[in-house]
């Protein structure tokens, strides 16, 4: 009996210990969110915005987060209030030794970008260490800008005639009726946003995770330029170093997963920026969450990491149709089960 207590025991120790290694990764994740519109309605709670932001899937698996108010200005307040600080008590605290990625989503695209090409100076003047950031990983990246702000932005201004349709669009975006404060939406317009740290001399991959699904049944899509996840376009999302209606982050395969030539794909890329799973069930929110959405594709399956280590996604080639019809479809492997977030996590290096 003793004997076999021991026994029972040392196997629960090794299977704690084994589940362990197998959820701890080599890297710390941080957080940066996107846009919070209901906080240009409401105010700003800061902290507490940001962690439910992130409650669905992400904050629980993180290390750090970088939270900012949607009420404020990129290259204002948002820079030397919260990200300074923040950035600032990484440096001493040497957070970021071992490696950190960043897992954005949105405009926190945007703000990353701000970041990344503003630390090490910062820092350095300060007289600490620049961090050690070895990728991005940027789902439904808004660092293109977004129609919808321009839009917005129009209308707060008395440029865009209001219809019934904008006024639809705009509080399905938002989640309520546009008030004069904008904050950071105006860095959000599409030229606006291409202009801010547009050429940041850090070579740090910046991995890209995009949906081809709207929340809003279709309307917001009205004004979004070529494919969309119900906020940004794929010019945006893809990396793309131009706006432009675009139709897919590859020239090789299509949202859905089919292997054909895409003529209206993006085409060209910001520096650094690598488009990496496509999702056509996946929408701008429902990337962040735990629940599948819908088979995953492949616009690469590999790259490496600025420290060496590389992240990889297995893939299948599946075949659907017949003769003349007959069809080749790429899938991301554990993607019918697994969601978007699932899978990006899980592709990080142990």
């Amino acid at each position: 009996m003793n004997v076999m207590k021991i026994f029972l025991s040392a196997a629960l120790l090794c299977s704690m210990l084994y589940s362990t290694d197998v959820v701890s990764k080599e890297y710390k994740i941080v957080l940066i969110h996107g846009l919070q519109p209901q906080q240009l309605i409401l105010g700003a709670d800061v902290t507490v915005d940001g962690q439910e932001y992130w409650q669905g899937y992400w904050n629980d698996i993180s290390d750090a987060r970088i939270d900012w108010p949607s009420t404020e200005r990129l290259e204002g307040k948002i820079a030397t209030d919260y990200l300074w600080p923040k950035l600032k008590s990484f440096s001493q605290s040497n957070f970021c030794q071992p490696g950190c990625v960043f897992v954005t989503h949105s405009t926190g695209d945007l703000v990353t970008r701000y970041i990344i090409d503003n630390q090490a100076t910062w820092l350095e003047n300060a007289g600490l260490a620049p961090l050690n950031i070895v990728a991005t990983f940027d789902i439904a990246g808004a660092g293109g800008g977004s129609e919808l702000a321009d839009l917005a932005v129009s209308v707060a201004q008395g440029a865009e005639t209001w219809t019934f349709i904008i006024e639809a669009a705009l509080e399905a975006w938002l989640g309520g009726e546009l008030s004069d404060q904008l904050g950071i939406i105006h860095d959000l317009k599409v030229n606006n946003a291409r202009h801010i740290a547009p050429l940041p001399d850090a070579r740090i991959p910046r991995l890209r995770f995009v949906g081809d699904a709207s929340e809003y049944f279709g309307i917001t899509s009205l004004f979004i330029q070529g494919n969309d996840d119900g906020v940004v376009g794929s010019h945006s999302s893809c990396g793309g170093n131009q706006q432009g209606h675009f139709g897919s982050c590859s020239v090789l395969v299509d949202f859905n997963g089919k292997i054909t030539n895409q003529g209206d794909a993006v085409s060209g890329f910001m520096p650094y920026h690598y488009p990496m799973l496509m999702g056509a069930a996946y929408s701008h929110g429902s990337l962040l969450e735990p629940a599948q959405a819908g088979k995953v594709t492949a616009a690469s399956s590999q790259k490496n990491l600025l420290s060496g280590a590389s992240i990889n996604f297995d893939t299948y080639t599946q075949s659907s149709g017949w003769w003349f019809w007959r069809s080749n479809y790429l899938y991301v492997e554990n993607s019918d089960d697994d969601s978007m977030s699932t899978l990006i996590y899980d592709a990080m290096p142990n």
